[in-house]
């Protein structure tokens, strides 16, 4: 997998896979500093890169096949989506995936592995561009130093 034009002078792309899944909103940071332990979600200059949805609600309905009994009807709980990138690197994706087995209140967390594609920038490259971070007056959004 590719983009259709591979050469850019503004962009490289790397392979990997786009991981989401599914957790309950009380255990959101606990599970990302599970993952962060063992991964450092770096994109670029930048670490710790993870997306968090508002919160919205997951339902499910035990079986009673595994350890929990089974459910007299759905269950809903409070849940987040958190995506995050990981490169090509089947001993890393192994390690997140564990910790997240750890990490997670669920006897089955649900999670989806795709193979994706991303975009990072080249280093030095559009520096003085007024839409940058670093050049913009009002991003009150960006508080480097809180």
């Amino acid at each position: 997998m590719t983009l259709p034009d591979e050469a850019s002078a503004r962009f490289t792309q790397e392979k990997g896979f786009h991981i989401v899944l599914q957790v309950p909103e009380t255990h959101v940071q606990i599970v990302i500093d599970a993952i962060l332990y063992v991964a450092p979600l770096k994109q670029g200059d930048y670490d710790s890169v993870a997306f968090k949805t508002n919160t919205g609600l997951q339902q499910f309905r035990s079986l009673g096949t595994g350890r929990n009994p089974k459910s007299p009807g759905l269950i809903n709980v409070p849940c987040l989506e958190v995506s995050f990138f990981l490169e090509n690197d089947p001993a890393m994706i192994t390690q997140v995936i564990e910790a997240i087995y750890d990490a997670h209140p669920y006897e089955e967390p649900v999670i989806r592995i795709q193979e994706a594609l991303r975009t990072k920038h080249i280093p030095g490259v559009d520096e003085d561009n007024p839409n940058r971070i670093w050049n913009a007056r009002d991003a009150d959004w960006y508080k480097p130093d809180g």
